[in-house]
């Protein structure tokens, strides 16, 4: 008997990877479109000079989650402050702050380039991270690009034990996947 404990498996091409892990909606209500255009074009910039295309496609996906709240928090507030603590929310779940990581960058210099504090950063950050129940390792938004090295995702507890569905049987892997339990099936 499997039972949902995380999920995941490895994969030896990236672009496969991708294909494989089903993408969140960026779908917004018409109320928000203006809003999201907003943030979404700060993120845009951000990820573009400091980033990646993941981490912006990620950002966007956060963003577009948060419009569809209701009801929705970004509303109100500043922009610049919104899009910063959407870019560290998502950096916090994928340790972008490590500088060990490829990209990675500090939190001052983030805060920095949006011309807020970094207490204001962080703030806004946990605050949608609350709201999302956001936490590191976080399956829903782990980049794709980060799923091999994030080992919550590839656990599944069989018979009471957990263990790393990778080194599974291919057909416990596949009921696994069938499930929903890991984003897709190794090689």
């Amino acid at each position: 008997m499997i039972n949902y404990y995380c999920s995941g498996v490895k994969s030896d091409s990236y672009e496969r990877m991708v294909s494989l892990i089903k993408k969140k909606s960026i779908s917004v209500p018409k109320e928000m479109q203006e809003r999201f255009e907003q943030i979404s074009k700060i993120i845009k910039d951000f990820c573009v000079e400091k980033l990646n295309q993941e981490y912006e496609q990620s950002c966007y996906e956060l963003c577009a989650a948060l419009c569809r709240k209701r009801p929705s928090p970004i509303i109100s507030g500043r922009v610049n402050t919104w899009a910063c603590g959407i870019i560290h929310a998502i950096g916090t779940v994928n340790f972008v702050f490590d500088s060990s990581g490829k990209p990675h960058i500090k939190a001052s210099e983030l805060s920095n380039w949006f011309g807020i504090s970094e207490s204001t950063g962080n703030g806004k950050s946990r605050q949608i991270r609350n709201l999302m129940k956001m936490h590191q390792f976080d399956r829903k938004w782990t980049l794709p690009s980060r799923m091999d090295s994030n080992p919550l995702i590839w656990m599944v507890e069989i018979n009471g034990f957990v263990l790393d569905v990778r080194y599974c049987s291919r057909e416990i892997q596949e009921e696994a996947y069938r499930r929903g339990m890991i984003p897709y099936l190794p090689e």
